[in-house]
């Protein structure tokens, strides 16, 4: 039995960083190791450059306490609507899923900011997990980077 699927989760963030949220995940993902050292460990280019579709990435990180690799395509970086897609390629998720395609929407709200994650995938098999897991991940390196953005707003 084939089964596909689309999970979505939206995460409100302070302090208007929108901006700089969307700026990380479009043009300099290799920064995120710094703000979530515990769950992205590197991100690497593979084929082309940061901040261009096309663009091949290789992501580092921890899930569920798993060290997992990641090579993903640069699908969509579309500056206006503050949108970024990529889509899985190679490594530890596509042992549980035939395709997955991850999106990062941000809707600015004045003072507060929707991040918008969007998880499409088709699993290898029906009795594998959902891709849950991988959308905690998403939730908790949104976290981070809040975080991060509102220390760096103090010392301003």
């Amino acid at each position: 039995m084939r089964v596909i699927g689309k999970f979505e989760v939206e995460v409100d963030i302070e302090g208007g960083g929108g901006d700089v949220f969307h700026e990380i995940f479009s043009t300099r993902p290799h920064d995120i190791s710094a703000i979530s050292p515990a769950n992205i460990h590197g991100v690497e280019v593979h084929e082309g450059d940061f901040g261009k579709p096309g663009s091949v990435l290789l992501w580092n990180y921890t899930i569920e306490g798993k060290k997992c690799v990641a090579k993903q395509i640069v699908e969509v970086i579309d500056e206006e609507n503050k949108l970024v897609r990529f889509k899985k390629i190679d490594g530890d998720l596509l042992k549980e899923f035939k395709s997955i395609t991850l999106t990062l929407h941000v809707v600015p709200r004045g003072d507060l900011t929707g991040v918008k994650w969007i998880a499409e995938f088709e699993k290898i098999d029906e009795s594998m997990p959902y891709p849950t897991k991988l959308l905690d991940l998403c939730i908790a390196i949104t976290k981070d980077i809040e975080t991060h953005h509102l220390n760096e707003a103090k010392t301003e």
